[in-house]
């Protein structure tokens, strides 16, 4: 480990806590409680899957809300560093220093102007389109959100621990009430029926891949649309815009590398999750996509799929153009997203 890291991972946790100081109930009371549990199952170092003590949790939440009070008013804290102090959003500053040292920073921010910052191990580097990837192993340090995978700049960073959370979550969910659809068509396809920690293992591997193709996609959605894209979510007051905005960059980014990419590699389990999780706006305004997929299950005939994606690629680009003039004042913003192409 380096010198210096002990200090470096105060530092990093305090801002992960200002952060959530400010933001983290700021979604509904059912998202906070599940996020806690989450977060406080993280703390302990509890397996997933193992029921943490409600009487400790409850303890836990108030002794956590208490410190919250105290450190929201505090200014975000600067990062101890070869023996400077660097710029607690500066994460590529950041990562130079830590790289080296197999240890990788991630920092940015997210939804409705939530900070997220994290420290883990460093796993491996990869290169993808001109785009460096961190991938991420053990966390040391992180917020209540735990966000699998996040393009910075030209970096790729994916959060394995954070990817296993997310799809245990997933998989805890389902279970409840087993209802037929994508998501038991992937957990039979990865054979969770027949060895469930085996299946989760192998889904976590694979669907990290998914989410390195995800992030691909949305740098080449980036760079179709322009630097004005991020100077307009950072501008974004209010939340169903800027839910709109995202959904429409989501869309646009998986027509054009992650839906491509899991098609050409006939890879129906994937496929499945991918369609379990696509979910909220983005499904909403994409109501063909859906159709496509359940026509693709039903006969097995991928054309239509095939001819969804692609049409995406042009609808999605156009509405995502259609938004930016409405930024610009260049129209009026009516963005017709919801209307498939003729």
């Amino acid at each position: 480990m380096i010198a210096g890291f002990a200090p470096l991972l105060a530092a990093v946790q305090r801002n992960c806590d200002i952060a959530d100081a400010r933001h983290a109930r700021e979604v509904t009371l059912c998202t906070y409680l599940l996020e806690m549990r989450e977060f406080y199952r993280w703390e302990q170092e509890l397996p997933l899957g193992a029921p943490p003590p409600r009487d400790e949790v409850g303890r836990w939440i108030n002794e956590r809300e208490a410190r919250w009070e105290e450190l929201a008013d505090q200014d975000y804290v600067p990062l101890p560093l070869a023996g400077d102090r660097v710029d607690p959003f500066e994460a590529a500053a950041v990562n130079a220093s830590l790289l080296p040292e197999g240890l990788v920073y991630g920092a940015g921010i997210g939804r409705f102007h939530k900070p997220h910052f994290f420290l883990g191990r460093l796993d491996r580097v990869e290169t993808h389109d001109g785009l460096s990837v961190l991938v991420c192993d053990c966390e040391y340090a992180r917020d209540i959100t735990a966000v699998p995978a996040a393009l910075q700049g030209r970096t790729v960073i994916v959060r394995r621990e954070a990817m296993r959370q997310w799809l245990w979550e997933k998989v805890e969910a389902w279970s409840m009430k087993r209802t037929p659809g994508a998501m038991a068509r992937a957990l039979e396809a990865y054979g969770y029926g027949d060895d469930p920690a085996t299946a989760l293992a192998r889904m976590s591997e694979r669907e990290t891949e998914t989410l390195i193709l995800h992030e691909r996609g949305e740098h080449a959605a980036g760079r179709l649309l322009g630097p004005d894209w991020e100077a307009m979510l950072a501008g974004c007051s209010k939340r169903r815009p800027e839910l709109l905005a995202r959904a429409v960059r989501d869309n646009l980014a998986d027509c054009l590398v992650t839906l491509p990419a899991l098609v050409a590699r006939d890879d129906p389990a994937s496929l499945h999750f991918w369609f379990a999780n696509f979910d909220g706006m983005r499904r909403e305004l994409f109501p063909w996509l859906v159709d496509a997929y359940e026509r693709w299950v039903a006969d097995g005939d991928g054309g239509g799929l095939d001819a969804a994606i692609a049409a995406g690629r042009d609808h999605w680009r156009n509405a995502g153009r259609t938004i930016l003039a409405g930024y610009r004042g260049d129209a009026d913003g009516d963005v017709p997203v919801l209307a498939a192409p003729g």
